[in-house]
Order: structure tokens, then C-alpha cells, then sequence
């Protein structure tokens, strides 16, 4: 038993250095995206259901994406904590892309299922999305929300 608590502990110390060494800091910004996303798909899917459009390819592809997304917040990191070497701007810049985006795309799902949208809420967000100066590199769909996310 007591072998198994070490194991245990070593195998979280090593997959935390992992994400550390990915994402950086444990900060209300990462947390904030883990929280938007998750969020974000499972709205998604409710949408899905009461729409009778749920499909596990669609889900799927809203996994993929939500995965992508944090793929491109380590890859700010890396640049951040391995070129630039000070700071955390890119990878700040890239959360807020996608907590802005997150965030407009769960409001739309809550439109969707005839919930009111509070209209600061939906300012705040707005303007979160309008102050990013990232753009599309394919010019293809923003809208991550599909029917599962």
C-alpha cells in the first residue's frame, strides 16, 4: 500500500512538472479557460440534445478543438518562457482570444435554449473579442460550438 501512495505521488509530481513546463503558471487565467471550455462544449451538447442533433462525429470534432486550444496556450508558453524569455505576453494574449471566444460562443448556446443574456455580460465579452488582434489564418468558421461544443 504504502508503495502504491509513493507511485501515486510521483506519477502527480511528474504530469504536474509536465503541465507546468506546458501551460506555466497554475493562474486564474488557466483555470478560467478550463472552466470557459468545459463550459463551452457542455452547453454545446445540450444544444445538441434539445435541438435532436447530437452526433458523436460532431462531438468529436468539439473535443479535438477544445484540445487544440490548449495546444496553441503551450505553444505561447514555450515561446514566452523560451524565446522572449521574461513575461507571459503571448500566452495572456492567447487566453484572452479564447476566453473571449469561449464566452461568446456559451452565451449563443444559452440564446439557443431561450435563456436571457445579461447585456453587460455580453459587452464585457465583446469587447474581450474586438480588443484581439488575432485573426484566422484559414478565414473559416470561429464558431467552435458546432452541436457538441
Amino acid at each position: 500500500m504504502k508503495g502504491t501512495i509513493i507511485t501515486v505521488k510521483m506519477l502527480a509530481t511528474i504530469f504536474g512538472g509536465i503541465l507546468g513546463f506546458m501551460f506555466g503558471e497554475l493562474d486564474g487565467l488557466i483555470i478560467a479557460l478550463v472552466f470557459f471550455v468545459s463550459i463551452d462544449y457542455i452547453s454545446g451538447v445540450f444544444c445538441a440534445i434539445v435541438e435532436k442533433k447530437l452526433s458523436s462525429e460532431v462531438g468529436a470534432k468539439g473535443i479535438m478543438k477544445k484540445m487544440l486550444i490548449f495546444a496553441l496556450v503551450a505553444i505561447a508558453n514555450i515561446i514566452d518562457v523560451h524565446i522572449f524569455k521574461q513575461g507571459a505576453t503571448i500566452r495572456t494574449a492567447v487566453i484572452f482570444y479564447y476566453l473571449s471566444n469561449e464566452g461568446l460562443s456559451i452565451l449563443e448556446n444559452a440564446a439557443r435554449l431561450g435563456i436571457p443574456i445579461p447585456d453587460k455580460l455580453r459587452a464585457v465579452l465583446e469587447q474581450l473579442n474586438d480588443d484581439n488582434d488575432i485573426e484566422q489564418i484559414d478565414g473559416g468558421d470561429t464558431d467552435v460550438t458546432d452541436a457538441a461544443g
